[in-house]
């Protein structure tokens, strides 16, 4: 039975690896692409109001977070970084009558390949913190609750 938990530990983290990797990359690629200041990137932000100037401090800050994100002593910055950036993305974009699918899809894979690789990341969830330290989470008060979160 431990193998085979082993075996799901360690495909997980590649798993989680890969999207990590992947949506870092995203992020990069995307940034390079505002720098270079390519026609339809920036004619799709100009449209939203970022233009000049403007693209080249979005540009900076994507690159920035994505670099952060793709550290991993600094994982944790730098996903916190990155979904301030894709969230003020998505309201830029849902300001101005654009699709939020593709800035919805990269946060969605920052979180899940992160939550993947490193699964106490949503350690402030009762659950999730439960799981790490091995215990029955807070909102578990009587004793029947706590076996049967202990059981599962």
């Amino acid at each position: 039975m431990s193998l085979n938990v082993e075996r799901i530990n360690r495909s997980r983290s590649r798993l989680g690896n890969t999207l990590v990797y992947f949506s870092g990359i995203l992020l990069i690629g995307s940034s390079i692409a505002k720098f270079a200041h390519l026609p339809k990137v920036a004619s799709q932000l100009a449209a939203i109001g970022f233009s000049g100037n403007r693209l080249t401090i979005i540009a900076a800050l994507e690159i920035v977070s994505a670099v952060l994100f793709l550290v991993r002593p600094l994982r944790a910055a730098g996903l916190l970084m990155a979904s301030a950036y894709m969230g003020g993305a998505i309201a830029a974009h849902m300001g101005h009558g654009e699709a939020v699918v593709q800035p919805a899809f990269v946060l969605a894979l920052l979180w899940v390949g992160t939550w993947l690789r490193h699964p106490g990341i949503l350690w402030s969830l009762p659950e999730t913190a439960a799981q790490t330290r091995g215990a029955s989470p807070s909102h578990v008060r009587n004793t029947l609750q706590r076996r049967a979160w202990q059981a599962s």
